[in-house]
């Protein structure tokens, strides 16, 4: 379209310009906004790459100082593994499981649940009341 004098314009003319200047616009600020977004995604990404090293780190710096492993590396060496280990032993009620776990450091405010599930899946037997053997 060649270049027209806006004074010789219709009104119609005008209006098309205007929408057209405006379409252009915002697809400007829409790709803006895109090259804004990827470059937070990026930075985001960067920084969960080093969080996540940063505690790897930290948890084998706690583990080497506990002698316990994370929990971060599997389930392995959790609350049910320590109650299974200590009902190895033998027969014991649920007051002295619970001192063992609090004692390695476990926490105990979901004690009933692991014993129900314990219970459930057949790696406990209950002999009495609030009394367990493993299975």
């Amino acid at each position: 379209m060649a270049k027209k004098n806006i004074n010789n314009l219709t009104a119609d003319e005008l209006y098309e310009l205007a929408e057209a200047r405006k379409k252009e616009e915002m697809q400007k600020e829409k790709e803006e906004l895109k090259s804004q977004v990827a470059d937070l995604r990026a930075k985001k990404k960067d920084l969960e790459r080093e969080h996540k090293k940063t505690m790897a780190a930290i948890d084998a710096e706690i583990s080497q100082l506990t002698g316990r492993k994370s929990r971060s590396g599997g389930r392995a060496g959790g609350t049910s593994a320590s109650i299974l280990d200590f009902l190895a032993s033998g027969e014991s009620d649920t007051g002295s499981i619970r001192a063992h776990l609090e004692a390695q450091g476990f926490p105990v405010a979901n004690f009933p649940q692991t014993m129900a599930y314990l219970k459930r899946t057949g790696r406990v037997v209950s002999t009495g009341r609030g009394r367990y053997k493993a299975a």
